[in-house]
């Protein structure tokens, strides 16, 4: 008996690219394309009727983007699986999207194929990733375990003065004495090689050490 066919949505303001997706995936045996839609507030409005099994996400959408648009959609339908699809090619945008709820993370320049093994492997309870993007996301944790000079209290003392927290805030979050966090910060604006709180933010910032 043949199985069911999972339903897929797209969200995409490029109307050829699309259709072109669209095309292909009711090409298969296993996926059928309900809606395509052009931004998420339209999605939005039919989204819990459709009930997707699967939906396609771009990024770069007019009005919402597609990341607060993934987060509102796993809010309404935790089970909808929802793969990114865009050119943009940052960690910023990975991790944003993840953080978001998306399943996984492909460019608009792989193929037919890589698409149709995200869908599978989606549905297996994987998390595809486009291989540019998987070597993105690898060197970026490297990056952040080998180069951050900052110890993990250090770090949670820069984020809070980020935030704007005072230094007794801090030590009252951290449940450390008002020394100690002073102590913290100095040794912070050392490793930065900074003078003052707003440098030491604008280096921890830049370099994703927060």
């Amino acid at each position: 008996m043949k199985s069911e066919l999972k339903k897929i949505v797209i969200i995409e303001d490029n109307p050829d690219v699309g259709s072109g997706f669209e095309l292909l995936i009711n090409a298969t045996e296993n996926y059928k394309v309900i809606q395509v839609f052009e931004n998420c507030k339209d999605a939005l409005v039919d989204i819990k009727t459709l009930k997707p099994d699967i939906v396609l996400m771009d990024i770069d959408l007019p009005g919402m983007n597609g990341i607060e648009g993934t987060s509102i959609i796993k809010s309404l339908l935790p089970k909808t699986e929802i793969i990114i699809i865009t050119v943009f090619e940052n960690s910023e945008r990975v991790f944003g999207a993840m953080n978001a709820g998306a399943s996984g993370y492909l460019t608009k320049n792989n193929g037919y194929k890589e698409l149709i093994d995200a869908l599978d492997e989606v549905v297996k309870g994987g998390a595809p990733m486009s291989a540019k993007i998987a070597r993105m996301v690898v060197k970026s944790f490297a990056k952040e375990t080998i180069n951050n000079p900052l110890s993990k209290q250090e770090s949670k003392v820069l984020s809070q003065l980020a935030e704007g927290k005072s230094y007794k805030s801090i030590s009252n979050l951290l449940d450390v004495t008002l020394d100690t966090v002073k102590f913290h910060i100095k040794n912070i604006y050392i490793k930065l090689q900074v003078n003052n709180k707003e440098d030491a933010i604008s280096e921890g910032k830049k370099n994703k050490y927060i």
